[in-house]
């Protein structure tokens, strides 16, 4: 029974991962570099210091035992945090040492990611050995990834405000109304009144938005979209009408699949801020990226502190 796990049990357990990840005792022998007697061997001590058996090998093939399936889970686990440790502990001399992660909402302008990409090579060039994550997702479960520590910053737009977090604005992105190319309004596309699209279907988002220029909301909201990518789908149906960023709707704008209604009298405009948590929860990592973005966006003040407004806004973004 292993009660103390020695360096010996590490490096077998690495073989053991080794054998599960190339699917058999044979193929692993080119992952490992050494023949298939040697690695057997080693097999058979990790499965002594163990007491069970970790899997089936023979003329049926390679299988995990459910004991075998139990303890690969445990063995990444364990290696994952082992290597992690490794890691740190050899940049304990930088200045910043940890993980980041970003989240974004996606469908971001060229010139929006350039900024970020700026942003992540000013933090680079810090005393720093950080493992940088970044995902996508959309605002509302950003929020949440933030409250729960998943997440350490995010860019978006956030119409409500957490008491917990710190919203800070970066820029403007503007929304128009648009219709498909088969959509009966298409013929009237720059013209349509708000009485032409009083009895139309619309597409909405599952998150909340600002009101849009015309009083309240659509009657009809027969579809709901989290993402630019789905709403676009939707209304180049031509069952739909909906709401789309500028700069994200301008190829399917000069293709011809999409139309705008009128984009002087649809649209709205959407503040796209960057969100962490209040100042006094944040630690170093997160303050120092905080300032490479604000400085890659134009914004000034202090990373977690109530920012002033870009000094030029921008009117696409995400």
């Amino acid at each position: 029974m292993l009660s103390q796990v020695s360096d010996l049990d590490i490096r077998l357990i690495r073989v053991f991962l080794a054998i599960v990840d190339a699917g058999g005792l044979s193929a692993a022998q080119e992952i490992l570099g050494v023949g298939q007697s040697t690695i057997s061997s080693q097999l058979a001590t990790l499965e002594t210091r163990l007491d069970f058996r970790l899997c089936e090998r023979g003329r049926g093939g390679f299988r995990l035992t459910a004991k075998g399936q139990r303890f690969e889970r445990l063995a990444r686990g364990a290696v994952a945090s082992l290597n992690d440790f490794s890691a740190q502990a050899r940049n304990m001399h930088r200045q910043l040492v940890g993980d980041l992660t970003l989240g974004l909402i996606g469908d971001a302008t060229m010139a929006h990611n350039v900024r970020v990409g700026h942003a992540i090579a000013s933090f680079r060039q810090r005393d720093e050995a950080v493992r940088l994550s970044v995902l996508i997702r959309g605002p509302r479960e950003l929020e949440e990834l933030l409250l729960k520590d998943d997440i350490q910053i995010a860019v978006g737009y956030f119409l409500h405000r957490v008491p917990m977090l710190e919203y800070t604005p970066l820029f403007q992105e503007r929304q128009v109304a648009y219709c498909g190319a088969t959509h009966p309004l298409a013929a009237r596309a720059g013209r349509v009144t708000v009485d032409d699209v009083a009895d139309a279907d619309w597409t909405w988002r599952t998150y909340p938005l600002p009101e849009a220029s015309f009083t309240g909301r659509p009657r009809r909201i027969t579809s709901q979209a989290d993402n630019m990518e789905a709403a676009a789908m939707l209304i180049l149906s031509g069952a739909h009408l909906g709401y789309l960023p500028e700069h994200f709707a301008a190829p399917y704008v000069t293709a011809g699949l999409l139309h705008a209604l009128d984009a002087n009298t649809f649209h709205y405009e959407v503040d796209i801020s960057m969100v962490a948590k209040k100042r006094r929860y944040l630690n170093d990592i997160t303050v120092a990226f905080m300032e490479d973005i604000s400085k890659a966006m134009g914004v000034q003040g202090q990373a977690g502190d109530a920012m002033a407004a870009p000094a030029q806004h921008e009117r696409t973004a995400f």
